[in-house]
């Protein structure tokens, strides 16, 4: 078999590396092009790239797969299979058309619920307790493809969406492993999803991070845990971004003080919400490390009864 891989964040160096070990013959690994990164705009490659590197690959980067210069080159590898992690464009049928088996893909959520490009967060947003990976082929939609096989697992109260995510894709990659032999041998046929019960998500934004104090504790708790580690969830403290990085829902505790005002108890900063008590656990004010919040509490002088400031467009 003559496979092509796409793929572009750390999360998809989990089914390259899985395939490679496994002894399948990857003909060329297309990532995204180096980019800046950091204060210093550094140019940077993929996660991917180093990865293809250092496990001998051949690498192909090209800016866009909308290039018919791209798909020419694509096409001369005479792929049979092509497999899709998180590479960060969608492909159009020209594309598609190339291998004659297609291309599988790991998408981490139970399809046809979170189609797009955030499933965990929008399963941790939703306060769902199960969740799961799915292996399907791509189509011309988004992730609305036949399933090859799925797995559920628990979505534990504390999960954050980064770390869950590598764990998803991990149990992806070891369930395209498990189907692969069969899908090539056309002993198994992908499955089509039940359109009428599709969710989606949306692409991440900066602001969707923003705390706004009038929502329920619980919702902004689910946000802390959602958009880590980015956007990260926060809020505006005279006038700097103050990161939420742990947070605690207190529902024992009466308000104290008016909604978005900074009160504490027993030394922690709590906060009132739209609904119950938020206890603000670890923080990270802007240009400053991570720390504790009964630490940045002792920093603010006459903080009780603050407001944080009011949401910034």
């Amino acid at each position: 078999m003559r496979i092509i891989f796409l793929g572009s964040p750390a999360i998809a160096v989990i089914p390259l590396e899985a395939l490679v070990q496994a002894g399948y013959q990857i003909v060329a690994v297309i990532t995204q092009p180096d980019r800046p990164a950091g204060r210093r705009n550094t140019l940077t490659p993929p996660p991917v790239k180093l990865a293809a590197e250092r496990l001998g690959l051949p690498v192909l980067q090209p800016p866009t797969l909308r290039d018919p210069a791209a798909v020419a080159q694509l096409a001369a590898l005479q792929p049979d299979l092509g497999v899709v992690a998180a590479y960060g464009e969608i492909l159009r049928q020209n594309v598609l058309a190339l291998p004659p088996l297609g291309y599988l893909n790991i998408h981490p959520s139970l399809l046809p619920r979170y189609r797009g490009p955030a499933p965990v967060t929008g399963a941790i947003l939703a306060g769902d307790t199960e969740t799961g990976v799915s292996v399907m082929r791509l189509d011309r939609g988004m992730d609305s493809g036949p399933i090859l096989i799925q797995q559920s697992v628990p979505l534990a109260p504390d999960a954050r969406a980064g770390a869950f995510t590598t764990a998803l894709f991990e149990l992806g990659s070891q369930l395209l492993l498990e189907v692969l032999p069969a899908y090539i041998h056309g002993t198994l046929i992908p499955q089509p999803q039940d359109h009428r019960r599709a969710t989606f998500t949306a692409m991440l934004r900066k602001q969707d991070g923003q705390v706004d104090w009038r929502m329920p504790a619980v919702q902004i708790e689910r946000m802390v845990r959602a958009y880590d580690p980015w956007p990260s969830a926060y809020s505006f403290w005279k006038g700097q971004q103050l990161k939420l990085l742990d947070v605690g829902v207190r529902p024992d505790l009466p308000a104290a003080y008016p909604i978005g005002t900074l009160w504490s108890e027993a030394g922690q900063p709590l906060v009132t919400t739209g609904t119950d008590i938020l206890e603000l656990r670890q923080v990270q004010p802007a240009g400053k490390r991570p720390m504790a919040g009964a630490v940045w509490l002792n920093g603010q002088r006459s903080a009780i009864g603050h407001p944080f400031d009011s949401p910034q467009e």
